[in-house]
């Protein structure tokens, strides 16, 4: 049945906490308050780890023909440096909460940092295998970051969430933008596409540095081998079986689809343009600049989905804006090159915002909000990581882009469709 809408302070989005059912120990409590005693560090730390949740990332898609060109790689297998990323934040995405558990958000968070630093480095090693493997750490990098770090916001800021979650999208964003616009330029300061990609290994580290002793402050006081939380939460009843709910489907695909679509552009945007005769540094300045117009989608959307009993208008609207921007770059893709753009990039924020809103809107609880975030976004990122090997396939087979474009196309369409479903006024039942 139709859930009551009841707008106020519940139809705000909230925050997905992938520690809801976790009670940290009374030594970890303490700590953690102490460490709230000091917000600066706890602001930087957010911010310097938002800015590198997507750097790694949207600073490989300018350069993508230099690397294939290095290592003699095809299309198809040149797509696999965006997809192995894609993959390990699908596989490693459900370990975070577990790890959390153990050894607290701190440490994970840290380690996260660690683990990008390591893979930006090794992406940038001589043999070909390096380059997969080190994204594969960067993937798994991002996937810790991206279950962990929106319950950080919450748990350490709960009377200014929606300011901090605005801060924190907005730099995760921004790193995006900026890594994006100067991955050409500094591959002319640096010397090439290695100097270029390891450079973002400068702001990992800054971040992971921010983070040690934030790390050591919240496991103050506990023993070797303690865990930081325990379980707390009892089940009086039946819980929601998410795998076999319909509703709970249709969130996931359309979190994967969404996904899929925005990690294409990532991988092959920037390709598109040059392949129509725009210079390198010009395409990457229009990446960036699809990449920057996510914040307006990612700001609006979300806040017009809380108050909104059904959310299936906004889906269908965000579905089109990206569809026009990719029928754009099959008919004119150099001419309108920055119209093109700005449509894709305000429809992906919109979709990816709307996605995370729809996990708190679709269930009833928060441990509900939290198994479904963990569910759609370990299948749709695994879906998403289809996405830029399946185009790089057909552009390999092909030897142009139409066809590419027009299946782009189509998954709009079915994004839309999906979201008719995601978006009606219902919730997860048990």
């Amino acid at each position: 049945m139709p859930r009551p809408h009841t707008p106020g302070p519940e139809a705000k989005p909230l925050l997905v906490d992938a520690e809801t059912d976790l009670r940290p120990t009374p030594e970890v409590t303490a700590a953690r308050r102490t460490l709230r005693a000091h917000p600066a560090l706890l602001l930087i730390g957010i911010v310097l780890a938002s800015l590198n949740m997507r750097a790694a990332l949207a600073g490989v898609s300018p350069l993508l023909g230099e690397i294939s060109g290095h290592f003699g790689l095809s299309a198809t297998t040149g797509s696999l440096v965006t997809t192995i990323p894609l993959i390990f934040m699908g596989l490693a995405s459900p370990f975070a909460p577990r790890l959390a558990r153990r050894w607290g958000t701190e440490a994970v968070l840290l380690s996260a940092l660690v683990l990008l630093l390591g893979g930006i480095l090794l992406r940038v090693a001589p043999p070909v295998m390096a380059l997969f493997a080190g994204g594969a750490l960067v993937g798994s990098g991002i996937a810790f970051l991206n279950v962990l770090m929106p319950g950080l916001v919450k748990r350490d800021f709960p009377h200014r969430a929606a300011g901090m979650t605005a801060l924190y999208t907005t730099s995760m964003i921004g790193g995006a933008t900026v890594s994006a616009a100067s991955a050409v330029p500094l591959e002319n300061a640096l010397g090439g596409w290695r100097g270029s990609l390891a450079s973002w290994s400068l702001l990992a580290a800054v971040a992971a540095l921010v983070w040690i002793p934030q790390t050591v402050l919240a496991r103050r006081g506990t023993h070797h081998g303690e865990p930081a939380a325990t379980p707390v939460r009892t089940t009086s009843g039946a819980e929601p079986r998410l795998g076999r709910s319909a509703l709970a489907w249709q969130v996931t695909l359309f979190m994967g689809l969404q996904s899929s679509i925005a990690y294409v552009c990532i991988a092959w945007m920037p390709t598109i343009f040059t392949d129509h005769g725009m210079s390198k540094s010009a395409a990457g300045l229009v990446f960036a600049f699809s990449t920057m117009l996510q914040m307006v989608g990612s700001f609006v959307v979300p806040t017009l989905a809380g108050r909104m009993r059904s959310q299936r208008t906004l889906a269908v609207a965000v579905a089109a804006l990206m569809g026009a921007g990719i029928a754009g770059l099959l008919v004119a893709p150099a001419t309108g090159a920055w119209v093109w753009a700005a449509l894709i990039g305000v429809g992906q924020g919109g979709s990816v915002g709307l996605a995370l809103t729809m996990m708190v809107l679709r269930t009833g609880d928060a441990h509900t909000s939290a198994r479904l975030s963990g569910m759609a976004q370990t299948w749709g990122y695994l879906l998403a990581a289809v996405g830029p090997l399946a185009l790089g396939v057909v552009h390999q087979t092909t030897g142009g882009w139409a066809l590419p474009l027009t299946l782009m196309l189509a998954v709009c369409g079915a994004l839309a469709l999906l979201g008719l479903g995601a978006g009606r006024d219902r919730r997860i039942r048990a």
